[in-house]
Parts: C-alpha cells; structure tokens; sequence
C-alpha cells in the first residue's frame, strides 16, 4: 500500500509552499487507496508551539486535505535514542567537538583553496584521551553520521529522473546537538522506517538531503522508500518571493478565496498539464502523475488564482453557498448575483440592490419624466422587466441604453450590475414602484 506522509514543523503557519506539498502527498497516496500521514515534526521544543499544531490541522481540513492518522515526533525519542546508540555502536555516529566558529574558518580555508566546503572529518582522527579532555573543559560534543564514501548514493527520482551523489562530496552531517536535541536528518528517516513510508514526495531543496538519508536508511538495514522532489515555488517576478513565506490559509481565507480554487491552481501549479478551475477532485486525481512535473521554478501569480477562483463561484450549485448567503436570499437570488462576483462575500453588497437601501442618482428632468412613466406603466407578470422595457420602448421611442440605464439606475442606484430580468422580480412590484416614484421625483 502507498503510503505517504506531510511533515511540517510547529514553528509558524502553513504557507502556500507547505499547502502544495501536502497536497500532492494527499494525492499521491489518493490515487492509489493508500494512507497519508501529518507527521508533527516537534523535536525543537524551544520553537514549536501547540497553536501552530492546531492552526496546521485547522488550514488542512479547511482545505479537505484529510490525513489517515497523526503522528507526533515529541513521542518517540525513545525510538530515536535506540536506533541512535544501535548505529553509534556500528561506527556510524561520531562525537565531534568544533565550535560554529570553528567549522566557519574551516569553510573559508576551504573555499580559498578551491576545495568544496565540506567538513573535514577532524573529529575522526581525535584520540580518547583528547576527547575526554574537552569534555572536561565542559565541551559537550554534538553528533554526525558518518557517510560511507565507497557506497554509490543513486535512485530514481519521481521527477529528477536518475539521481546519483559523490559521498566524498557531502560532508557528514549533525543528526544531534550538544544539548541531546534532534536535528531533522536521523529522527525523520527512522519515522520513515517505522510509519512504513513508501513515497516521499518533497521539495528539490531536499534532494542532498535524500542522499544522505539513502545511506541512513541502508545503514539501519531498511529499504528507502521512493522519492520524488518538485521544483519550488517562485513569485510571479521569477524570483523566490518571501511574499510566498507568509501566503497562507489566512491571507486566503481573508481574501475569501475557495479552498476548491487553491487545490485547483496548486495541483496542476509545475506541472505540463493546463491550471483550470476544476472543483472535482476525481477529476484532478485521475490526471495526477509525477511525470507531468516539470523541473522548472512553478511560478506562483495570484492573478492566476483570482481567476480560478472567479470561475469556480460563476459555477457553484445553490446547495453548496446556501449556508453563506445573507438572510432571506434564495436560489433565484443566488442566481441573480452569481454572474457578477469573484468572491462569494461579495453577495452581500449585491443583495443589498434587492433589499435595500439603495444609492439615490441624479437624473435629467426629462429622465425623471420616463421613470414617472415607468412607475405607471409597470405590471407584475412572468417576465416584468420584459414586459415593462417592451411597452416603454413602444411608448417612448427609447432603445438601447436610453432605455435601460435610468431604469436600471433608479431601481438599483447602479450603472452595472446582475441581469435586471433576473433581479426585478427579486425587488418586488410594490418596492419597485416606489423607487421608480422617488426616482421621478
């Protein structure tokens, strides 16, 4: 079975980067009947807070993104400190000693000599009576894994294709501080171990990341799972937006934005298949397919996001905006203003044009004239907008927007708006009459 997981860290809010990485894990493992997992990734207990683990559950259900079960990092260390003392004692963990000031000059030495800027493996070649005597200074070592340089680091990558690393070329790196907390590399691969993770699917910020972890998991005597890492997001400008840091569900929600829009765009965003404003996801899981994704930065545009948005309201059914709609609206008022919103708040302005107040205009005399006319010509029928713009037509002359604006004005204070067919019989006979009178006034 395929199982998948998203992982996020407690430390802040979900971001539009985060959302689309979830989503394509739920969806992995949707298309396949398999099993997705929020996995809290809560070791850094200085940083993590409980409000950010809510907000994380709260931004995914709003989005329906619904996860098979929960598992929390803060729970297992003791799993953590046994696979740790196990690969400790196989020589695969090491005590190092240097200072971040140190492995800094280290670096720049480095550098200057054209050499990659990997560590050194100096604490290898510390003696036991050297190590004790920095901790008897009170230096208390932090940990790395020790990579195997002979051992090929290469898979198949979901997007990437054939993916291969120089272990001689990644340095080894910190799994544990000097204080005993969890770095993300060791605690995330023995979670992958132990939660059964089939497919990870990540950002290509991760992809060195990966090469280390291969050597993790064979070292643990595990199978890696598959992995796939798509190219990140990017601002609309084509560079990597900060913006994009703090776009969340919030800014969305704020914006009145559907969830059906966001999982829309964010689906198909990097990927050589069209961005539409497609509300069934059956639909979007039968086109998913890693081999659609491009490796190129998906840029992220909210204009594109607007658009989806705006289509997807034009296309709601009644039963599913019902509970949002001011008082006493109803499926013909929904109708009514339907063409005319991006946003489904917006309704609440547009049926004010039914309930009232509306904005008084001004009007020529000959204009206050016709609408005189209008009030008295009015009839309530099956189509009073038809009827009544027939008969004025007929009487006066009048076409076209002589005929229609300062109706439209008079009963609504508006130059623009939803379809006067639809919204007349909204309004009502008597309310109409009136506001045609106060019009011609």
């Amino acid at each position: 079975m395929v199982t998948t997981r998203f992982a996020p860290s407690p430390t802040g809010r979900l971001h539009v980067g985060n959302i689309r990485t979830a989503l394509h894990n739920w969806m992995l493992a949707q298309e396949e009947g398999g099993e997705f997992i929020l996995r809290i990734d809560d070791t850094d207990a200085e940083r993590s807070k409980e409000e950010y683990v809510d907000a994380i559950r709260a931004d995914l259900k709003w989005l329906s993104l619904n996860w098979t079960r929960e598992e929390r990092q803060s729970t297992r260390l003791d799993a953590y400190e046994s696979a740790f003392q196990s690969l400790r004692d196989a020589g695969r963990i090491y005590p190092a000693y240097e200072t971040s000031q140190e492995l800094e000059l280290k670096r720049k030495v480095q550098l200057g000599r054209g050499l990659p800027p990997i560590y050194d493996r100096g604490a290898l070649a510390m003696t036991d009576e050297q190590r004790a005597a920095k901790e008897a200074e009170g230096i208390q070592p932090h940990w790395r894994f020790k990579l195997d340089h002979d051992e090929a680091i290469e898979w198949v990558d979901g997007v990437r294709g054939n993916t291969k690393f120089d272990a001689k070329l990644l340095s080894d790196p910190v799994i544990r501080r000097a204080d005993g907390s969890w770095l993300y590399m060791l605690p995330s691969t023995i979670d992958d171990v132990d939660m059964g993770v089939t497919q990870v699917l990540r950002g290509e910020d991760h992809v060195s990341n990966t090469a280390v972890q291969i050597q993790m998991f064979t070292a643990m005597g595990a199978t890696p799972p598959k992995f796939a890492h798509e190219a990140l997001l990017v601002g609309k400008e084509g560079k990597l937006s900060k913006r994009l840091g703090s776009l969340g569900c919030d800014a969305f929600r704020e914006k009145d934005i559907e969830p059906t829009a966001i999982i829309a765009l964010l689906a198909r965003l990097g990927t050589s298949l069209p961005v539409e404003p497609i509300a069934d996801r059956a639909t979007l899981l039968e086109t998913f397919d890693l081999g659609t994704f491009g490796r190129a930065p998906a840029k992220f545009d909210d204009a594109d996001l607007e658009r989806i948005n705006t289509a997807i309201v034009h296309a709601m059914p009644y039963d599913a905006v019902k509970d949002r709609l001011p008082e006493g609206m109803d499926e013909a008022g929904w109708h009514a203003v339907q063409p005319n919103i991006s946003t489904v708040g917006e309704v609440t302005e547009w049926w004010r044009l039914v309930t009232g107040p509306i904005e008084s205009c001004e009007f020529s005399d000959e204009d206050k004239a016709y609408l005189a006319q209008a009030a008295e010509t009015l009839t309530w029928g099956d189509d009073p907008w038809g009827a009544l713009t027939s008969a004025l037509k007929e009487a006066t002359g009048r076409k076209g927007k002589p005929l229609f604006l300062p109706l439209r004005q008079a009963l609504t204070g508006m130059n623009h708006g939803p379809d006067m067919g639809e919204l007349l019989p909204l309004i009502g006979e008597a309310e109409a009459k009136v506001r045609l009178e106060k019009a011609a006034k």
